[in-house]
């Protein structure tokens, strides 16, 4: 996944059907079951940056943000999609793509299309702590011609998320707070490209893990599944920094997640209007664990 998530998905049309179903689905009641585990701590798929933990999984996204475009503003509709593939219990690949929607010129089309490789490298229960290293590599020429590049992008990064569920007793209440974050250049491969240096981080308050490990408050649902967040994904490139800053939910379920978040402009080069992140998102690991979800080879 990128750190700025800006992906398209090549089955969009199914989109509300996989969502309806991913609803019914977050009705049941949270089990630790989901992918990223370290402890009693469960990292979601986060939207706008990468999460720390590696899966079989599906996820849809949609995004609209106005940015600057040589022409002045314009508006970006976009249609994410990703695959991830488990091949061992620590080791997954990936598959993704972009269709986009843009005025000011019209285009629309398909972006480059990416593939990912991400292992998992570390993991302490005691302290909720994982961290892993990936590359995504978006395909120059791949994509349409009124939108995408002809050359390559290669991004490696490395990702680490920590739960604060080793706090003290006297600090009970904070131990729902996570965080994670991503650093990494994108590369790219066109002459007279500039590269880019893309880090950013996000602050999670978990409900679900309140109420299972801190203190049962009887929380109704949906609440009982919700976890508040808050993402920064940032990239800097030819001495100018962009990005937002993305307040938002994810409500979260054993088999998957839905989520929504804003995405304010940190400022002018970033964009000029609060656009809008909605994600569904399917584990395929707790969803179909002895077919499609599990890991084409078994042993660590």
């Amino acid at each position: 996944m990128d750190l700025i998530a800006q992906r398209g998905d090549a089955s969009f049309r199914a989109a509300p059907w996989l969502a309806a179903g991913l609803l019914a689905a977050t009705l049941l009641p949270l089990r630790a079951h989901a992918h990223a585990i370290a402890g009693d701590r469960i990292f979601p798929a986060t939207m706008g940056i990468d999460d720390p933990g590696v899966s079989d999984e599906f996820n849809l996204q949609f995004g609209h943000q106005r940015v600057p475009g040589d022409n002045g503003d314009q508006s970006l509709n976009t249609w994410d999609f990703e695959w991830d593939k488990l091949i061992t219990p620590n080791f997954a690949l990936s598959f993704g793509g972009t269709y986009v929607m843009q005025n000011n010129p019209t285009a629309h089309g398909f972006d480059n299309f990416d593939i990912g490789a991400k292992y998992q490298v570390y993991v302490n229960e005691a302290h909720e702590f994982m961290a892993s290293v990936g590359v995504d590599a978006e395909l120059g020429g791949t994509g349409s011609r009124a939108i995408a590049d002809n050359f390559s992008t290669i991004s490696p990064s490395v990702v680490v998320g920590k739960g604060m569920g080793d706090l003290p007793d006297s600090m009970a209440y904070l131990r729902p707070i996570a965080v994670t974050a991503q650093v990494g250049p994108s590369l790219t491969t066109g002459s007279g490209q500039p590269n880019s240096f893309d880090y950013g981080f996000t602050v999670q308050y978990s409900l679900p893990y309140l109420q299972q490990h801190v203190h049962d408050l009887g929380l109704p649902e949906p609440l009982a599944n919700l976890i508040p967040i808050v993402e920064v994904p940032l990239s800097r490139s030819q001495g100018q920094t962009t990005g937002t800053v993305n307040p938002g939910f994810i409500w979260m379920n054993r088999y998957g997640q839905l989520g929504v978040e804003a995405l304010i402009p940190i400022n002018r080069a970033s964009g000029s209007h609060t656009g809008i992140l909605l994600q569904a998102h399917i584990f395929f690991d707790d969803v179909a664990p002895t077919t499609i979800g599990k890991p084409l080879f078994a042993s660590k």
